[in-house]
């Protein structure tokens, strides 16, 4: 399961571009929350405090005790990292949104998925495993919602695959994808085909003109 993080911010009051851009000025990122049948807020957290968190994540949508304080009071609220922007070009975050979320609705989510083991295919027979599905569609509770989903392929064999169908599930977690994606494959092994060399042309027979007999003679 997921691990429940806390993480602070603050009310943003500010509000417009230049506003964003005294926000990110002070070291932190823009950010609002929404959802849970609440009015969206805007907020600001710390850079390094979200940096530091995604860093030992799995991924990006992370389940966050979000403790906002505001005049002196701290509220709480359970809530999923819903979307991250990035700058384009430095990577670095421009804008977080958080979907506060309640124990008792279900939630969907986005998990990657993780291979482990080594297939027979691969091992004995040289095939090459193929991951064909990174990430898996979810709903779950929140309290159920898993860091990524582990899938075992030390089994398979050429030719083998394991699809969504097939995929172990923790407790109360449905997958939303089509049953019959395939998530891992083993093709057979490629052999590089020998180049063919061709054979260089044979060089024109040169043929001397023959000197007369009696020109010959007279030398």
């Amino acid at each position: 399961m997921a691990n429940q993080v806390k993480l602070s911010a603050r009310p943003r009051l500010e509000a417009g571009r230049n506003a964003v851009k005294q926000v990110r000025a002070r070291g932190a990122v823009p950010a609002v929350i929404y959802g849970a049948h609440e009015t969206p807020a805007n907020l600001e957290v710390d850079r390094k405090a979200i940096e530091t968190l995604l860093a030992h994540a799995a991924s990006e949508h992370v389940l966050v005790d979000l403790e906002i304080a505001h005049a002196g009071r701290t509220t709480n609220k359970l809530s999923l990292i819903q979307e991250i922007q990035h700058h384009p070009v430095r990577g670095e975050i421009l804008h977080i949104d958080f979907h506060a979320v309640s124990t008792t609705e279900t939630i969907t989510s986005e998990v990657p998925i993780e291979s482990v083991g080594e297939p027979i295919g691969v091992k004995t027979h040289g095939g090459l495993l193929q991951q064909q599905l990174r990430s898996l569609d979810i709903e779950c509770l929140p309290q159920n919602l898993p860091d990524l989903v582990v899938v075992d392929v030390s089994g398979l064999n050429i030719g083998d695959s394991i699809h969504v169908k097939n995929l172990t599930l923790p407790a109360g977690v449905t997958a939303l994808a089509d049953a019959d994606i395939t998530v891992f494959l083993v093709s057979e092994p490629t052999v590089a085909e020998e180049p063919v060399v061709a054979e260089a042309p044979a060089a024109p027979e040169v043929i001397k003109e023959k000197k007369p007999e009696a020109e010959a003679e007279k030398k």
